[in-house]
């Protein structure tokens, strides 16, 4: 049985979302019933299509079978999407073997936050989804193609995919992932080198060896950041292979399934045997089993701005309270860095997304009746996948929590509820993720100190200057007026004041780590600074009341509201790293809380 809250929350999805959802589903239908798209084109239009096809040519110029369309994030620069150099030559031979064709139809650019990480670039981070999208749309434009795989890991990336995927929603669509890189040196260890380097108790000598020590070879972050946060959606939302998402790179398992995604976007293609277009994948359900991931995994904040940009693309209107109720009802089944000492490659081998998909379903926590690029069904999502003597299969998923320091049960979870939490108030809307905060840090009242940039934060912190509880404010970085950019340096600053037994919180309209962790922080603050919200009408020494606990983020001080906004001179934002190409996304950019798009 569906549990209630699940219900009522879809339903209220499905209606609020009536009119966009109708008005979407109906131009799909009217592309879906003009048929394969290379046949409309002319003579002259197909052969530039095919004319580099080499072996293939003679099959899209002659031939029904399907033509699979590649879109891919490869870049040789970033250790997530370094593994799809091999992606193509493998999804082509699958398209062979299948009597169908593939062919490379566009790349997409690959941002990493963790190479920009505070500099400049961040300014981009945030908008390079939505070029992403749109270079993805360009890619598909040539009307060529009878199905699609997405090639893409990371933050942004994603996201991007998906917005793309909607406005092609006619067709279908297979996400294959690259999966994680191997172990290396723990989160943890890392993280407290950092600490000790941001309170001069190290060199940077011993931060770069613990970084590369980190950061060793191919594939994803092994922390449960905004990327494997990406991973798990796909899985929950039933765009990839059953137990696809953390099988490591350049193994024989992960070539598998990159084979057998390629094939199986063929078959549900409009040439195939079973028509799947993504469409029909990402319903209102698909996202309310997302939000339901995203907490019972305590996954990455930055999906709150991104799944409601990737449900709008598809009609669907999502709000922070949907994320909220479901957060309250749903269990914390998962310990993995920062929330806990584990990586994602042991959260896999600990029982991974398969367990926790059958403890969720059982206890009624997900929509079952979904569709899938599987079929029919999440339950399939319960299984994992293996290699015997070349040939892949599926088998029962683990029954039981193979370490329960990583994983556990709905009957026994780390904790009732799930780590996103809404805040409003007389600050605005606000969100926060708790599953890493300690209970006592849940509720911080205490003054603020106001800062226009990190590094100003820095400064302070290295002057000795907080020296008692405070909640720092950091504004004008919401996305109009900088991008958002994240604000995960300030992590080491903030440990390090809470460890000294201070009460401490992050208040900002800009964004935090994907990997946010065990200092409370409001975040995605709406209104921003810029459209002179509450936030920039705050001024030192001002009491402001965070509680996480009955989501309330509250101006205690008063007569706040009644003073003139703060302004700042923003023109250092326009220039340098390309950030002057990017006018047009700042001056038509949307709130966070309506996914912070230009599109």
């Amino acid at each position: 049985m569906l549990h209630d809250t699940i219900r009522l929350v879809t339903d209220r999805i499905i209606a609020r979302s009536e009119g966009p959802r109708g008005e979407h589903l109906k131009r799909m239908r009217a592309a879906a019933e003009e048929g394969p798209a290379r046949a409309h084109l002319s003579c002259s239009g197909q052969a530039h299509a095919y004319a580099a096809a080499g072996q293939d040519q003679e099959a899209l110029a002659t031939k029904s079978a399907g033509n699979l369309g590649i879109v891919t994030a490869y870049n040789d620069m970033l250790s997530a999407h370094q593994p799809f150099e091999r992606f193509p030559d493998l999804i082509r031979a699958a398209a062979r073997d299948a009597g169908g064709t593939a062919q490379v139809a566009g790349g997409v650019p690959a941002m990493c936050d963790g190479v920009t990480q505070g500099t400049p670039s961040m300014d981009l981070s945030l908008f390079s989804r939505d070029v992403i999208a749109l270079a993805a749309g360009v890619a598909l434009s040539h009307n060529v193609f009878d199905s699609t795989v997405y090639l893409g890991v990371c933050d942004k990336i994603v996201p991007g995919l998906i917005i793309a995927a909607q406005s092609f929603g006619h067709l279908p669509a297979v996400f294959l992932p690259a999966g994680p890189m191997t172990s290396g040196l723990s989160n943890d260890e890392k993280a407290a080198v950092r600490q000790k380097f941001a309170a001069g108790e190290v060199d940077r000598a011993a931060l770069m060896q613990a970084e590369m020590a980190a950061y060793h070879g191919p594939g994803t972050c092994t922390f449960y950041g905004t990327a494997n946060t990406n991973q798990m959606l796909m899985e929950f939302m039933g765009l990839h292979l059953p137990g696809a998402s953390f099988v490591n790179p350049n193994t024989p398992l992960r070539d598998a399934l990159t084979t057998m995604g390629a094939k199986r976007a063929l078959e549900i293609s409009h040439l195939g045997n079973a028509y799947t277009p993504v469409c029909d994948v990402l319903d209102e359900r698909a996202f309310v089993n997302g939000i339901v991931g995203l907490n019972a995994t305590g996954g990455s904040t930055n999906l709150l701005i991104h799944l409601v940009a990737m449900a709008r693309a598809g009609g669907i209107v999502l709000d922070w309270q949907d994320f909220s109720d479901i957060a309250d009802v749903t269990p914390l089944l998962a310990r993995v860095y920062p929330n806990g000492l584990a990586d994602v490659n042991h959260f896999h081998a600990a029982g991974g997304l398969g367990f926790m998909i059958g403890e969720l379903l059982r206890a009624g926590l997900l929509h079952e009746d979904v569709r899938t690029v599987l079929g029919d069904g999440l339950d399939r999502y319960t299984t994992e996948p293996k290699l015997k003597d070349g040939d892949l299969s599926w088998e029962s998923g683990a029954s039981e929590t193979q370490n329960e320091r990583i994983l556990r049960p709905v009957s026994d979870p780390f904790q009732p509820t799930g780590g996103l939490k809404r805040l409003s108030g007389t600050l605005g809307n606000a969100v926060t993720k708790i599953s890493a905060v300690a209970e006592e840090h849940h509720v911080i009242e205490a003054p603020v100190r106001v800062f226009h940039t990190q590094e100003d934060v820095k400064a302070a912190y290295q002057a000795g200057e907080f020296e008692h509880d405070v909640i720092v404010v950091v504004r004008f970085q919401g996305p109009k007026a900088n991008g958002m950019p994240e604000l995960h340096s300030l992590t080491p600053v903030l440990a390090n004041l809470q460890a000294r037994g201070l009460k401490v919180a992050l208040v900002t309209d800009g964004r935090m780590s994907g990997a946010s962790g065990k200092v409370l922080s409001a975040i995605h603050v709406s209104p921003e600074a810029v459209d002179a919200g509450p936030i920039a009408r705050l001024q030192d020494g001002d009491i402001l009341r965070v509680d996480a606990q009955n989501g309330a983020i509250e101006i205690v001080t008063e007569g706040v509201l009644d003073r003139a906004p703060a302004t700042a001179d923003l023109t250092a934002n326009a220039f340098g790293v390309g950030r002057d190409m990017f006018a047009n996304f700042r001056a038509h950019v949307g709130s966070a809380d309506t996914g912070a798009s230009s599109l």
